[in-house]
């Protein structure tokens, strides 16, 4: 986990997985509290981790933002998909907490994931959706009092048009233009069209 989690921007990082019998519906009253099933299982698991150097493992519930949260659910996606033979993932708003080089760190890694699995990512950040084979605009409408959800495929100048306006809002200028078309470049580089 630390390694895979390294790759994603957290390279001082330690992670822990804390593990003991959950004791709670004994009374302890005299008897031998011995661990029973259940509902819930026969312990309780605790995910820990210090990202930063100097500081001691806590619990990852209590401690880790909401940036650290989405890399740590990609990092574990990863392993349990190469544990499990899983071969579609799905990603939604993998990119919550997170922005500029460290959105393009895993995009990067998505791409990576991507060529051993069929991978679903809903991302709203430009630096992730230009790393995409493909890459579908999800938009809605009210259309006779009903709302109507649209999905469309974009390609070509649609999609750098879309990934312009994920970088500089609804005005799009040349300039946004421009960078879009650079990082589909960058993100794509060495791949035959």
């Amino acid at each position: 986990m630390e390694a895979e989690l390294s790759t994603l921007g957290m390279k001082k990082v330690r992670f822990g997985i804390e593990v003991e019998a959950d004791l709670s519906g004994e009374t302890g009253q005299g008897q031998d509290r011995n661990p029973r099933l259940y509902h819930n299982g026969m312990d309780l698991v605790r995910f820990l981790i210090s990202p930063n150097p100097g500081e001691e493992l806590r619990a990852l519930a209590r401690i880790a933002s909401g940036g650290e949260l989405s890399r740590i659910m990609l990092a574990l996606k990863r392993i349990f998909a190469e544990e499990t033979l899983v071969k579609t993932l799905v990603f939604d708003e993998v990119d919550a907490g997170i922005g500029g080089g460290i959105a393009e760190v895993v995009g990067r890694k998505l791409k990576e994931i991507s060529r051993q699995h069929q991978v679903f990512c809903i991302t709203h950040l430009a630096q992730i959706a230009s790393f995409a084979n493909a890459h579908y605009k999800v938009s809605k409408r009210i259309h006779g009092g009903r709302t109507l959800v649209e999905v469309r495929h974009l390609q070509g100048k649609e999609r750098e048009e879309e990934i312009a306006r994920m970088l500089g809002g609804v005005k799009i200028t040349e300039k946004t233009l421009d960078h879009a078309r650079e990082m589909l470049k960058n993100a794509h580089k060495g791949e035959k069209p």
